[in-house]
């Protein structure tokens, strides 16, 4: 009896947990658009079929947990775009999952790993003020050690600030964005000149240059990221968005070797000695195994090997020497910059229909690695039913072909015969012909004795 009731306790409290889980994330339907505008809501938008929604549905209930207990005014949930259509095309849901951030008259698009810390930062970001105040030099320290790269506008009222606040209100989904007094910083930091936007990032800090360096917005852009770091799928579709070429030493970390090693370093030592000659242009990193660069270029990299990936137009850049010292490898990387270096790949029609080729076959080679029986079934299903079609095609046409010529047998109308028939008709009346004379001639002789005794 005493074990009936745990069992019972433990269920209603297992139900209640469920439910106050759930509770924190809250199902969403056609009444959303109009009651949201008072709310910054974080909202998956999923399809039911989805097998990656389905993935994403425990973390987005963590999701839900971390922002309701931290008290942020971030309200999560989630709808049904399938059954709301309507609403989700308003937002510009294209593909499942979609997460957005939906704030007053603003849907900001998260793009991230979708990990219950990426996801909550994004939130917490997005949710603030755009451009955060630094009010004191602990304050900058404090913040200096938590993120790194970090954006601060330094000055008072400018042109300057007005641009840095657009930027702030369009780039917030990928970066914090600070602004302080020039007393907030230590003596080692100094500006050529206020106002200034600054970023800290690798140890060191840099001044953006209206002259050199364009727009802010497109400066932010490419600075937002460290000048070396790990690379996975995720950040090189980011990294894209910069316009950035992306030198990669493709190692494998399951298995260092001393080559691995020394590619690394040799890729790090650039990205920082070189700074003020490739910056502006090059993205450094290295990236664990080849696979994912295999599918991109539809090929095979040797590991471990250095690549430089244009991830704007598909093409890529492979040594015509392994590389063994570091002038080397910064004279293949200025031979990718003056165009003498050989490029592969491309966007171009012949490209692209390998690239449907390549996507077809990889499916089919990934179906049966995971599962060959569901490979049968998948693929050899249908190759059987197209088979048969063209089978029973073909033996319909012989079939009516061979009725018809029953019929006509039947009816005695086949060519040959009628031919066979038209020729005995005429030789019968070859022969009947003479013996039709022959009885004339006889009834006139029968007639002429008669026609005498008349006479």
């Amino acid at each position: 009896m005493a074990e009936v009731k745990a069992s019972l306790l433990c269920g209603v409290v297992a139900a209640f947990l469920s439910s106050a889980v759930l509770a924190f994330v809250e199902d969403l339907d056609d009444t959303f658009k109009d009651t949201r505008v008072n709310d910054i809501w974080l909202v998956d938008f999923y399809a039911p079929w989805c097998g990656y929604c389905k993935k994403l549905e425990p973390v987005w209930h963590e999701v839900g947990v971390e922002l309701k207990t931290s008290g942020s005014p971030v309200r999560v949930g989630k709808m049904d775009a399938t059954a709301y259509s309507g609403m989700a095309s308003e937002f510009g849901v294209r593909g499942y999952p979609t997460i957005k951030l939906l704030k007053a008259d603003l849907a900001y698009n998260y793009k991230g790993p979708r990990t219950k810390d990426d996801i909550v930062e994004f939130a917490n970001r997005v949710a603030g003020p755009a451009v955060r105040a630094l009010p004191s030099k602990q304050m900058f320290e404090h913040m200096l050690k938590r993120h790194d790269v970090l954006f601060v506008y330094v000055g008072g009222e400018s042109p300057l600030k007005e641009k840095y606040n657009d930027v702030a209100s369009e780039l917030i989904v990928y970066t914090y964005f600070f602004s302080a007094s020039e007393e907030v910083f230590p003596e080692s930091v100094t500006f050529p000149e206020l106002p200034a936007v600054v970023v800290f990032k690798d140890g060191g800090y840099f001044t953006y240059d209206e002259y050199e360096d364009a727009s802010l917005s497109s400066w932010v852009n490419k600075e937002r990221f460290q000048g070396y770091l790990q690379i996975d799928g995720f950040t090189l579709y980011e990294l894209g968005e910069t316009g950035k070429l992306v030198a990669i030493a493709v190692i494998d970390e399951k298995d260092p070797t001393e080559e691995s090693g020394r590619l690394k370093t040799l890729i790090q030592r650039v990205a920082k000695e070189y700074r003020e000659h490739f910056n502006r242009d090059f993205q450094f990193g290295h990236m664990d195994g080849n696979d994912y660069i295999n599918s991109l270029i539809m090929g095979e990299v040797t590991v471990p090997s250095v690549i430089i990936l244009n991830t704007s137009n598909e093409q890529y850049f492979l040594p015509s020497e392994p590389i063994e010292t570091m002038e080397q490898l910064v004279q293949f990387i200025n031979g990718v910059l003056n165009g003498s270096a050989q490029a592969y790949g491309g966007d171009g029609i012949i490209q692209k229909i390998k690239r449907v080729a390549f996507d077809a076959r990889s499916t089919i080679m990934s179906v049966f690695r995971s599962s060959p029986l569901l490979g049968c079934f998948l693929f050899g299903l249908p190759l059987g039913v197209i088979s048969l079609m063209c089978y029973g095609i073909c033996t319909a046409e012989s079939d009516d072909g061979s009725d018809d010529m029953d019929a006509l047998k039947r009816e005695g109308l086949t060519d040959e015969e009628e031919d066979e028939e038209e020729e005995e008709r005429q030789h019968a009346a070859e022969l009947e012909g003479p013996e039709e004379g022959e009885n004339e001639e006889d009834d006139a002789e029968e007639k002429d004795p008669g026609e005498k005794k008349t006479d």
